[in-house]
């Protein structure tokens, strides 16, 4: 189990690019650090958070490259206090360089609002290790549901 202040992970925890690379991605969250974040994702690749059309991403297409992603940031990441982690299951094939976590993530507001988003990420990572694609299964009403006011 690895646990940090804002990222604990309850799940296996083998040796595994994707999964690696995933939990890159946590710890640059949960620290605001959209610098690092930028270097676990590949150039070219897609964020789909959550899949689908949503409030940030109207097409529905994904955010593409790390000009897309780092827009993504301004609107998803950089408005939120607090991200908490907890990945409670991962399954990682060791023929493929792709896993998928199970968890819950608690966003906190500034004000001291929060909302908890249970869902599945999938990530797809090249042979360097960096996430060429990243797809978020969650349901914004489910979240938004679990709106608790400061």
């Amino acid at each position: 189990m690895i646990t940090s202040d804002a990222v604990a992970w309850n799940a296996p925890n083998d040796p595994h690019p994707a999964r690696a690379a995933s939990q890159r991605s946590y710890s640059a969250v949960a620290k605001g650090d959209l610098e690092e974040w930028l270097t676990v994702y590949a150039e070219d690749c897609v964020l789909e958070d959550p899949v689908g059309r949503s409030m940030f991403d109207p097409e529905g297409t994904g955010h593409h490259g790390h000009a897309g992603i780092s827009a993504f940031w301004e609107k998803a990441i950089s408005p939120i206090a607090r991200f908490e982690f907890d990945i409670y299951d991962s399954f990682a094939n060791p023929e493929s360089n792709t896993c998928a976590n199970i968890g819950r993530i608690k966003t906190s507001f500034p004000d001291g609002s929060h909302t908890t988003t249970d869902l599945i990420m999938v990530y797809v990572v090249d042979d360097d290790g960096r996430v060429k694609s990243m797809k978020a299964f969650w349901e914004p009403e489910r979240t938004m549901a679990s709106f608790t006011k400061a």
